[in-house]
């Protein structure tokens, strides 16, 4: 049974490499698109067209576009994703360094949503028209309304400017704290290993503006999911076969109804993590939170195609890993499901 689970896995991987192919292709397309010469932004604004063909000599982007995509590719083949131009690092080693900043960010923030979000759209589905149920209607629909940049400013004012209750949004950790040896690269996880609960502290005052910044924004979905998932559930026939037995509301509602509903809510989890992944660069780049979206929006206003190219590939990985991790969810949650289906 595993050893079938898991060559069936390696297909799905297999079977993802050309869409990762696609991804790579029309990512280097657009950033060759894109307005804006990279060789007169580094050779700076006050250099001569002979020192900016000079610079785009040794960038190699004096070569028609054939040549240079081979190029890339070969050096991805090698696990070379580049080097950025405006930090003078290899991308896949600063990619490697941020991208724990960014997840500790994306699993807070969904846990909180989902700590919000699912007993709020059970309890509106199993009680339609009450004031619970408008309050559901109220908090997707404002969550989905406010953009996160305005809600993040809002936030940052109020509990930070105002009230005093926030640290500054300045990053992961107060200047103040060293971080934490690097164990998973998760400063909460990391803090806790070493035990410095003051420094464990330290990190979660950071992450708290940011995290609720990113629940507010994304419970909207999974509350809408739930709730729609549960009315379904709730109206079919071993629903009422189980309430006429005499069993309780509350076994009906969380091990019959519960149980049945959640798989297209784990879809819709799948989908909003993977989300919240590439579009976390707005709420980075309000709190200065130094993961790989603000990585790849100040290599993409400076022309650094590295970076960019890095980026785009390594969510394209992450998505691909993540539909799988879906995919073993639902076996999961329902055993009569296989990766075969």
């Amino acid at each position: 049974m595993a050893e079938g689970t898991v060559s069936v896995a390696l297909r799905r991987l297999l079977a993802a490499l050309p869409n990762l192919a696609g991804v790579i292709v029309i990512t280097f397309v657009l950033t060759r698109a894109l307005p804006g010469d990279p060789a007169a932004y580094f050779a700076g604004g006050a250099a001569t067209q002979e020192a900016v063909n000079q610079v785009r000599q040794q960038l190699g982007l004096d070569r028609p576009l054939p040549e240079q995509f081979l190029r890339y590719v070969a050096a991805l083949a090698r696990g070379d994703f580049g080097t950025s131009l405006t930090t003078g690092q290899p991308v896949l080693q600063e990619l490697v360094a941020r991208l724990p900043a960014s997840i500790e960010l994306v699993l807070l923030a969904l846990t909180l949503a989902c700590a919000i979000a699912l007993p709020l759209g059970v309890m509106a589905a199993t009680r339609p028209g009450s004031w619970i149920d408008q309050l559901c209607r109220v908090v997707t629909t404002a969550g989905v309304s406010l953009p996160t940049f305005f809600t993040g400013l809002v936030l940052s004012y109020v509990f930070y400017f105002l009230l005093g209750w926030a640290p500054a949004p300045l990053g992961r950790l107060d200047p103040v704290f060293s971080p934490p040896p690097q164990v998973s690269g998760l400063y909460l996880i990391d803090a806790l290993l070493v035990g410095d609960l003051p420094l464990w502290w330290a990190c979660f005052k950071q992450l708290v503006l940011p995290t609720v910044t990113m629940a507010l924004f994304v419970l909207a979905p999974i509350a809408r999911m739930t709730r729609a998932s549960m009315l379904q559930v709730l109206s079919s026939d071993f629903i009422r076969t189980a309430r006429a037995s005499g069993l309780s509301a509350t076994t009906v509602r969380v091990r019959y109804a519960l149980r049945n509903a959640l798989l297209p809510v784990v879809t819709t989890l799948g989908m909003v993590f993977g989300f919240m992944l590439g579009s976390s660069v707005i709420i980075e780049k309000v709190f200065g939170w130094p993961g790989v979206g603000s990585y790849a929006i100040d290599a993409l206003t400076a022309s650094d195609y590295a970076p960019v190219q890095g980026f785009v590939l390594a969510m394209g990985v992450l998505f691909v890993l993540l539909n799988l991790g879906v995919d073993l969810l639902y076996t999961l949650i329902d055993p009569r499901i296989t990766l075969d289906n």
